[in-house]
């Protein structure tokens, strides 16, 4: 299934899959998102599969959200390469 993308006001809705043969609709619809809002929510409830090209796409818009101080919300309980990507472990600390 390709990707499709809807929005009402700044809540975005992806479904289908998210892959590289279809990261050009993606890039193209949040290509300077945040040069016109301050904040976005995705929902990736209805991703079917996601590729490493299709994570990194996320993961750009989340540094880009990150270096120009806006707010990026992603939520759904979608793909689980992507939870894996954005899962961060705390490191070990040991006392001396």
């Amino acid at each position: 299934m390709d990707l499709q993308i809807s929005n009402y006001n700044n809540h975005f809705q992806l479904k289908g899959t998210l892959n590289k043969l279809n990261l050009k609709t993606f890039n193209s619809h949040f290509s300077n998102i945040f040069d016109k809002l301050d904040e976005i929510l995705i929902n990736i409830e209805s991703i079917e599969s996601i590729d490493r090209a299709g994570v990194m796409a996320l993961a750009k818009l989340h540094n880009e959200s990150i270096t120009k101080s806006k707010r990026l919300s992603i939520i759904g309980l979608g793909c689980k390469e992507l939870y894996d990507h954005f899962k961060a472990e705390e490191p070990n600390t040991t006392a001396a």
